[in-house]
């Protein structure tokens, strides 16, 4: 089991950043690939981006390319989503999830969540 506990969300203009963190304990979170999704109201959850164990290799959305960075810090059992130049549309709340597996866009494979945390971009 692991318990994961996202912060970082809050309320940011158009063209804004945010850092989010997602706060890992219970069994080794190097065992785990990582990844951020959100979910907007009235849509499916979708997903952001992915971290392996290592942090050696990373994907994303084509959404968030070159706007938002994934990484890990594995002795303070943390995953980051830094995210730059806010839009609107980036509005949802964001789910922080592990596997033990790869860090693929599926949400079936992800075994643990964190309860979310809010981001708000204003135009």
């Amino acid at each position: 089991q692991v318990q994961l506990v996202e912060s970082g969300g809050g309320l940011v203009q158009a063209g804004g950043s945010l850092r989010l963190s997602c706060a890992a304990s219970g069994r080794t979170f190097s065992s785990y690939a990582m990844a951020w999704f959100r979910q907007a109201t009235g849509k499916e959850r979708e997903f952001v981006a992915g971290v392996s164990q290592t942090g050696g290799r990373t994907n994303y959305a084509d959404s968030v390319k070159g706007r938002f960075t994934i990484s890990r810090d594995n002795a303070k059992s943390t995953a980051y989503l830094q995210m730059n130049s806010l839009k609107p549309e980036d509005t949802a709340v964001y789910y922080c999830a592990a596997n033990d597996m790869a860090p693929i866009p599926h949400i079936r494979v992800y075994d643990y969540w964190g309860q979310g945390t809010q981001v708000t971009v204003s135009s």
